[in-house]
């Protein structure tokens, strides 16, 4: 079989196909086996269908091979694409020109295939993560939760501040309903927890014992209700001193220093993970941003969709749901999901388009022995011998796709060396911080 491709426009390609006879003539004999086990024979057993017989009962040589070449068209095509490298992305236009009665056969697939988009700006991306520093506000911060569990109350005859204990009586009106008030009375509210109102943490400030604090708030359900707030008592936590004693008698730790290396380091270490694992997303969308919506071909937007849904429902399915609950605990209905599932899905394949943009831009195709190794290791991973999966990927046409896969796998690598991170800050972190191993145990 031969195969060449011509590029046509609006991102489709012609190929065109020739099957020489002796490839006929296998597609003959497997459609003749299929068929034999297929069709109802006076005389003969399924599966036990001489060849000449079988042809007779479909109308002759030309029907079993009209039948044939239905069932191996497909498979002509994959080798097609799998020999000449072409990436489809949509069912392709088939036209057989000539060979439908003997001879070669010749046929033509018009189909749409995946963009070449170009990027510029890789060199500059500036990528966000959180950051991997710890201050030493934010230990000494973890510290005082310590010494809070062995705090002690303190009157203050000062302005209310966030984190003061303060004790009112509280009566709430609810407006435009036949609900009877609540009356609470002594009420110990700490200020910054937001457990009673919306907009109560910011009025409290600068207010003292004494004063009072009247404000509409929502209760839930739509309904708004008058709060009137009598503030009686203000206190302030007072924390025991930090010392070697205190820590030795309330903590694991002996000593001061100790619990302060110690904080330091539990906090180091969760920090560079949570950077680590923000990394690729933060990366790849970064990237992905390079690429205008307007050059993502809505057919890929519209399979890698189709591939969400399907997704979503195999995992509803092993839950023991139907989308239907999914929708009401959600919140949302079909149309809301399915417009989340297309953003998504875009994301997804503009993130898809900028790797392999990046793998022309900075000239990172594999090479033959690149595949090859990771060959190895995907078919020692599917437990197949080499050989196998490579004749699969050239009998499913996916040739293309796997070596696309390792580009992009070398274009993630290049972008994780490449990209400057910076913290929510702007600040730019040092590379050397995220590449630190925190495999050791992280409740230590």
């Amino acid at each position: 079989m031969r195969a060449t491709s011509t590029i046509l426009e609006n991102n489709r390609v012609k190929l065109t196909v020739e099957v020489d006879e002796p490839e006929m003539e296998t597609a003959i004999d497997t459609a003749t086996k299929k068929l034999s086990k297929q069709v109802s024979i006076k005389g003969f057993r399924k599966g036990k269908v001489p060849k000449d017989v079988l042809m007779a009962h479909l109308g002759g040589p030309a029907a079993l091979r009209t039948e044939a070449i239905r069932d191996a068209i497909p498979d002509f095509y994959a080798h097609a694409v799998a020999d000449t490298l072409i990436d489809p992305i949509a069912s392709p236009e088939i036209n057989i020109t000539s060979g439908e009665d003997d001879g070669i056969l010749f046929f033509e697939a018009d189909v749409e295939v995946r963009p070449e988009v170009f990027i510029r700006g890789q060199h500059e991306l500036r990528v966000t993560i959180p950051s991997p520093v710890v201050t030493d506000d934010e230990v000494n911060a973890q510290i005082d939760h310590f010494r809070e569990t062995d705090a002690t109350l303190k009157d203050v005859d000062r302005p209310i501040v966030t984190g003061d204990l303060v004790t009112m009586d509280v009566h709430v009106q609810q407006i435009a309903t036949d609900v009877a008030p609540v009356d609470m009375g002594d009420f110990m509210y700490t200020v910054g927890s937001g457990t009673i109102t919306e907009g109560v943490d910011e009025l409290i400030l600068g207010l003292k014992a004494g004063e009072e604090l009247k404000l509409n708030g929502a209760v839930g359900g739509g309904v708004v209700a008058t709060y009137e707030l009598k503030l009686k008592k203000v206190q302030e936590r007072e924390l025991p001193e930090l010392s070697d004693q205190w820590v030795q008698g309330n903590t694991e730790w002996q000593s001061e220093e100790e619990m302060r290396d110690a904080i330091l380091d539990q906090m180091r270490r969760m920090r560079i993970v949570e950077a680590q694992m923000s990394q690729r997303d933060a990366v790849l969308r970064a990237l992905s941003e390079l690429v205008s919506e307007d050059v993502v071909p809505d057919v890929l937007v519209q399979a890698e969709t189709n591939e969400r849904l399907r997704d979503l429902g195999h995992r509803l399915e092993q839950q023991k749901l139907n989308l239907e609950t999914f929708l009401q605990v959600t919140n949302q209905n079909s149309d809301q999901l399915l417009e989340t599932l297309r953003a998504d899905a875009v994301r997804a394949v503009r993130v898809d388009l900028a790797l392999r943009a990046l793998v022309r831009a900075e000239e990172l195709e594999p090479t033959d022995e690149e595949i090859d190794e990771e060959l190895e290791t995907t078919a020692a991973a599917m437990k197949v011998t080499a050989d196998l999966l490579r004749t699969n990927l050239r009998d499913t046409g996916r040739v293309i796709n796997f070596r696309s896969e390792v580009a992009k796998m070398k274009a993630s690598r290049w972008l994780t060396e490449n990209v400057t991170y910076v913290d929510p800050d702007g600040v730019e972190i040092d590379r050397t911080l995220l590449k630190t191993d925190q495999s050791e145990d992280l409740d230590a």
